[in-house]
């Protein structure tokens, strides 16, 4: 049943109708000779029905209604369900690694297709996801899969030109790639203390300065001779890499970074980086803040980054696993600007809001976003997809990114609202 012409994504309700040439191609294929005609249909007939879902050890209700939640549990210990969320979502990152460091991609699980394109930037991000994941639930025998997968990344990748390392991701070096390399090596040493990619994250920072010009900002895409391609490829780029240049700070401070971030902040200011209500930017203002715990500037583009974006996240019905990201971070802001003494710049904004979205999202992101028994059930190989997470708006659309964006969101939730390391 496709949705009316003028139906938007995520805004119920859909106004659909029934398409009888699906329904009648869908009749043949499962019983190959249908004696109904569906075409001839009078009338159509809609029920509403309630059901329960047993996985042969747990009888679990499923509810009855909501826009994506019906048919789907009901969270009664958010607490331990998304703990058990989080560690499914590992063990579901680690089966899709091969033996040589490199994840399969995603898929269609609708369609039954593997998706055969890859994308360097979502592999070293979603790396850093599954390290956060494996730090969260102590599996330390998850570091070596991710330590693979690095190496695999940057033998796949990585170029050096005049001792300044640059990512290639199919003939274009993008700053995006840049910034997630730097991550992904950031967390590994973190949480591992191996410092064997130590010599490629210094040259990763000299690369940097390629994208970077403090009087005319960021070039987000560089050919392979260093020769800009592209000013501006997504808005994300920028966060992403101030963010990353924070983690190298906090992980060797001896490494002088500050002026840089300092340079990339002031240009996002000056050119209200706060009406994007990107992620990775409150990432990026929050860690910016343990250098500069003074930067009102900084605090402003923070507040209005998520603030003036709270109206849009309490209507926003689908799954964003990244409007969850945007509010872990920009909590851990606000605290940071409440314990600065600076809580004036709050003052015109709904904190509280905040707080209320952050609980709300964290449980209707796993209710209509994981991958839970009930709902995988109906595709081709459930057990495949048990842990994943998936974009329903695409046709559920199940990616390594995906399940990064995912997992991070709920992790820095856990991490704030329980008080877990």
């Amino acid at each position: 049943m496709p949705p009316d012409k003028d139906f938007v994504v995520g805004e119920p309700p859909a106004k659909s109708w029934a398409d009888y040439h699906q329904i009648e191609n869908y009749l043949r294929e499962r019983e190959s000779n249908p004696t109904i005609d569906i075409s001839g249909a009078q009338n159509v007939w809609i029920f509403t029905t309630a059901a329960i879902f047993s996985d042969g050890q747990k009888i679990r209700p499923l509810a009855v209604d909501g826009f994506l939640t019906a048919g789907i549990r009901t969270i009664t210990n958010k607490r331990k369900e998304i703990k058990k969320v989080i560690e499914d979502g590992e063990a579901y990152l680690i089966n899709q690694l091969d033996k040589d460091g490199k994840f399969i991609y995603g898929y269609f699980p609708a369609r039954q297709r593997v998706l055969s394109s890859y994308n360097i930037l979502r592999h070293f991000s979603t790396i850093y996801a599954l390290l956060e994941t494996s730090q969260f639930s102590q599996h330390s025998e998850s570091y070596r899969k991710a330590k693979l997968a690095i190496q695999w990344g940057i033998d796949a990748s990585l170029v050096v030109i005049d001792n300044a390392a640059y990512v290639n991701d199919h003939g274009e070096l993008k700053l995006g790639a840049q910034a997630m390399l730097i991550l992904a090596i950031c967390k590994y040493q973190e949480v591992t203390h191996d410092q064997i990619f130590l010599p490629t994250l210094k040259q990763l920072f000299k690369g940097v300065r390629s994208f970077w010009n403090s009087s005319t900002g960021f070039v987000h895409v560089l050919d392979v001779n260093l020769a800009p391609k592209g000013k501006f490829r997504t808005i994300y780029y920028d966060g992403e890499i101030v963010f990353a240049l924070t983690r190298m700070y906090e992980l060797d401070p001896s490494i002088q970074i500050e002026a840089t971030i300092s340079e990339m902040l002031d240009y996002m200011v000056k050119l209200d980086y706060g009406q994007y209500h990107d992620h990775w930017l409150a990432y990026a203002v929050n860690g910016a803040l343990d250098l500069f715990p003074e930067a009102r500037a900084y605090m402003a583009l923070g507040a209005k980054n998520i603030f003036t974006h709270l109206n849009y996240i309490q209507k926003r019905k689908h799954a964003s696993p990244t409007l969850l990201e945007l509010i872990n971070a920009s909590q851990k802001m606000v605290y940071k600007v409440k314990k600065s003494g600076n809580d004036d710049l709050l003052a015109p904004y709904d904190v509280l809001k905040l707080s209320q979205l952050a609980d709300q999202r964290a449980s209707y992101e796993i209710q209509t976003g994981a991958w839970y028994a009930e709902i995988a059930m109906y595709l081709y190989h459930p057990q495949k997809f048990i842990g994943g997470f998936y974009a329903r708006d695409d046709s559920f659309r199940t990616r390594i990114d995906d399940c990064e964006h995912f997992l991070s969101g709920l992790i820095n939730y856990y991490n704030y609202t329980y008080r877990q390391a």
